[in-house]
């Protein structure tokens, strides 16, 4: 839900402003690719071919889907992810599976507590690890990664940067808090713009790496 909403006659002078904002290169290169896309959500035909293209990149993660049809009270229980839900929901949740400790990734919703999705609100929130301020964070870094992912599938990316507020504080801190969370996003090494999920894929492969080398150390 916005906080502010901004009219469409608005909207160029807003988005102006907050690149005016970016004194980071990169954050005005990443801005500039969400900004060319849509403000508005796909429908019809194009929206189950966003939400297919949304699955394709869930898989190559290696996470489950339940298959269709069946009854999830949550997005992500644990063990597979609710595919019967929009594309920006599913690519939102990818980016949550990214962003989690292989310890969180067994959790109802990651541990972060009931989303707007959930059902089973009570089963949520029993699951929660993090603090608040930890869950705010994760969700800022999440719904940021999930943004740059739909701008990089042609997407509507603009219309869920405008959904999540990222415009809110316009004239104070939207522009610091987007730069930081892209550099979250950086140190984490979960970024590519050129195809979504392949620097996950780089940090898992050097992650397995480090683990294999650690073994062997203990094993001498």
């Amino acid at each position: 839900m916005i906080l502010t909403p901004i009219s469409r006659e608005q909207l160029g002078h807003a988005l102006d402003r907050f690149t005016a904002g970016l004194g980071d290169p990169f954050a005005r290169v990443v801005f500039r690719r969400i900004r060319a896309t849509s403000p508005d959500r796909a429908t019809g035909a194009e929206a189950q071919q966003h939400r297919h293209a949304a699955l394709s990149l869930a898989r190559a993660f290696g996470i489950a889907i339940h298959p269709e049809g069946t009854q999830c009270p949550y997005n992500w229980d644990g063990m597979a992810l609710n595919g019967a839900t929009e594309a920006y929901v599913i690519l939102h949740e990818v980016a949550h599976f990214a962003l989690a400790s292989p310890e969180r990734r067994r959790l109802i919703d990651f541990g972060l507590g009931p989303g707007p999705d959930t059902i089973d609100r009570v089963s949520a929130d029993s699951a929660a690890v993090l603090s608040p301020l930890a869950r705010e964070e994760d969700e800022a870094a999440a719904s940021l990664l999930g943004i740059v992912w739909e701008a990089a599938l042609g997407q509507p990316a603009l219309a869920s940067f405008l959904d999540q507020n990222w415009l809110e504080g316009l004239d104070r801190s939207a522009a610091c808090h987007f730069i930081a969370m892209l550099g979250t996003l950086r140190r984490r090494r979960l970024l590519s713009l050129a195809s979504p999920g392949r620097s996950y894929k780089a940090q898992a492969a050097r992650d397995r790496q480090a683990d294999r080398a650690r073994s062997a150390v203990r094993d001498c």
